[in-house]
Order: structure tokens, then sequence, then C-alpha cells
């Protein structure tokens, strides 16, 4: 498979250019009929309520003259969503939302598209990631759920949502910082693996906050340690005596991950005009001040991580070659 990134990068340095023309490019186009927001992934999941809450912003304020509509396309690890993009090529009335996996997913599965048939528009937000364990469970911290996997020298089941996918490449890490190997089961969605941590039936799992929190507060699960650069500030006690920034840092607890996070992303379809991308991305700044969206932001624990214009290119092309040093010591790699 044949990979891109030049095109990308000119086609989001365009997009760049109109952006910095606005207000006047603005003007000239708006879409005239209504606007689909194509989701890859399922009803209720973190993805889903993405979309939903960017297209109640929009309506709400009316940042477009046309109704949104929400469209649900999961099948295939949500490639289902990005081929039917690649099909609807010069369409300026649909936007796909998604995460870093739309160009990721390309680099490791014969999935029928190339990131190179939709146009980046920006990334909204970034999930963050926790290390869990069963509140029953002997591991009252990241050093000593670390410990018991090396002394259980491969049988230690770590729950994750589907093979390859984020909590995949998250745990091949894990093992990699730390030296331990762990039988990876993979789940249908992070809502099902929290249910199967919950019941014991994995030992870990790397959900993000808003999957696993209904659990912590029922005292089913416990947090050991967030993949981030700081502690999370926010200091409500959130179950029994503890807040999100009682957790400490993966780092403090001796893995050597610095920082893991999901960019949450949004795209137009390939081929539409400068003007047009310029258009969704001047509504995505809008969305991301107002006060529902930020309210989304806080309840689910995303960072507000917004990236648009030549920044994006940038962005996705660090991530992906990052990824493909993984990748390819994973043997995930497709040869070109």
């Amino acid at each position: 498979m044949t990979h891109q990134p030049i095109a990308t990068l000119a086609k989001v340095a365009a997009a760049a250019l109109a952006v910095a023309a606005l207000p006047a490019i603005a003007a000239d186009w708006k879409p005239s009929r209504p606007v689909e927001f194509i989701v890859t992934a399922g009803p209720g999941g973190g993805t889903d309520q993405f979309a939903r809450v960017v297209q109640s912003v929009v309506q709400k304020y009316k940042l477009m003259p046309v109704p949104v509509v929400v469209s649900n396309k999961s099948g295939g690890a949500g490639t289902e969503g990005l081929i039917s993009a690649k099909a609807a090529k010069g369409d300026p009335h649909k936007l796909v939302f998604s995460t870093n996996l739309a160009y990721l997913m390309p680099m490791i599965t014969k999935v029928g598209y190339s990131i190179d048939d939709v146009t980046p528009v920006a990334i909204m937000a970034a999930d963050e990631f926790i290390l869990w364990s069963n509140a029953e469970g002997p591991y009252k911290s990241a050093k000593d759920l670390i410990a018991a996997a090396k002394a259980k020298n491969g049988s230690f089941k770590m729950g994750g949502a589907q093979s390859k996918d984020t909590d995949h490449i998250l745990t091949r890490q894990i093992e990699k910082a730390t030296g331990v190997s762990v039988t990876y089961v993979p789940f249908k969605s992070g809502g099902e693996v929290a249910v199967q941590l919950a019941g014991g039936h994995v030992e870990a799992n790397t959900n993000n906050p808003s999957e696993n929190i209904s659990h912590w507060r029922a005292g089913k699960v416990r947090p050991l340690c967030v993949f981030a650069k700081q502690r999370l500030p926010m200091k409500d006690k959130v179950a029994g005596d503890m807040s999100w920034n009682d957790i400490p840092t993966c780092k403090e607890q001796g893995i050597a991950i610095e920082e893991f996070r999901m960019p949450r992303t949004v795209w137009a379809m390939g081929d539409i005009t400068p003007e047009q991308s310029a258009y969704f991305g001047k509504v995505m700044a809008q969305v991301r001040e107002k006060p529902e969206f930020k309210d989304w932001l806080q309840k689910g624990l995303q960072s507000d991580m917004f990236v648009t214009g030549t920044e994006l290119a940038r962005y996705i092309a660090n991530d992906k070659a990052n990824h493909k040093v993984q990748f390819s010591q994973d043997g995930w790699l497709l040869k070109d």
C-alpha cells in the first residue's frame, strides 16, 4: 500500500491558506443542503458522543444554514465510514468524525481507502487514558500490577477494544516500557471492556476515563495511573475520597510512557475546494468556544486540543511516523 504524505500536506496547506483569507471566503460558500456527520463508531460510544455534541452546538447556535444529520457507520473498526467517504469524493455536504485511527488503520490493515481520500479539517479534542484494575484484585498500584504481570509471564489478561486498536497499541507500549508480556483480550468496544473488568474476567484495561467512571463510582474498578505528563487537574471527589487529581501519572509509577492520548478528528471529503474546507474549519473553531462543547470536554475528561491547517498536517505526519516505528517492530506494518 502506498502512502502520500506530501499530497496530504499540500491539501492541508491549501486549506490553511483559505482559512487565512476568512471571513471573505466563508461568505462565498455555504452548504446548500443538509450536512451529514458520518460517525465511524456505533451509537453511544465516544466518537458518537463527539459528533452529536458538535451537531447540537451547530444547530443551537445556527452555525450552519442547513440541518445536520448523524449517521453511524461502525463496520470494520470504523473503516466503513471512511470507505463511504471515498465514494463521496468531492461532496462538500459530508463530514467524517473519527480518531487518529483514520490514518493509522491504513498502515496496518487493508481497509479499502487511503487517508488521501479525505481532507483533514481539525482535531477537536484528545482522550486521556488510564490503567485500571479490578477493585477486588490484589493490585493497589501500577507497580503492583506490573510486578504481577512479570510473575505471570504471559498469562496476565489485559482487555481492550478490538485488535490493533488504540488499546492494543497502548498495551504494546506498556509491554515494551516495562519488559512484561501479557495476553491481550479484544472486545467489541471500550464499554464492553469496562464491564468485563468490573466482572473480573480480565485483570486490567486501559480505558479512557468516561468509559470506566460508572464502574469506578460503583466500587468495581480501581484507577492505577494516567498516561499523561501531569496529573489530571480535576480535584472534585469522584469515587469515595478520590478525585481524578489523586491518580498518579504512569511515569510516577515507573512506567516509562510520558503521554498517550487519542485525538478526535474531523474530516471532509476528498477533492473539495479550499473554500469549502475552510468553511468547516471555521465552524469547528466556533463550536469549540461554546459552553456546551467545553462542558462535554469536562465531563468526558478530554483535553482541549484544537489543531487545524499546516499544524494539523505536521501533527498527522509526526504521529504516523512515530506509530510506523512501533508497527514495524510489532510486525503489524503493511508492506507498500
